[in-house]
């Protein structure tokens, strides 16, 4: 018996450098669904730091650079971890952002 896993995208969530501040701000809204793959882009001028929790730090990212996560490569519906749902990634200035927006891609399986 075959299983089919169809893959599915939230709507992208964005920040522009003028809302980045030197606290921790959420990057659009909680995430709906268990994430798969989780792509972040920082396309402003300048290196910025991240969290999933809005207090630690947990990496950071240089101006235009972007992390890409493949969470659960290979794995069935069943297997693996996720990055959970009602996560939300929250961001702040390492430098003072001139230009440029933070985008934040999140990607799930249905079956």
């Amino acid at each position: 018996m075959s299983q089919e896993i169809r893959f599915a995208a939230e709507p992208i969530r964005s920040l522009a450098f003028g809302s980045i501040a030197a606290g921790y701000t959420g990057v659009g809204t909680r995430f709906d669904h268990a994430v798969r793959i989780f792509f972040v882009q920082n396309l402003t001028n300048v290196s910025l730091m991240f969290s999933f929790d809005g207090i630690s730090d947990h990496f950071a990212l240089p101006q235009n650079g972007y992390l890409l996560i493949d969470v659960t490569q290979n794995k069935t519906q069943d297997q693996g971890f996720y990055i959970a749902q009602d996560t939300r990634l929250y961001v702040k200035e390492i430098g003072n952002p001139t230009s440029g927006s933070v985008y934040l891609s999140l990607f799930y399986g249905v079956s």
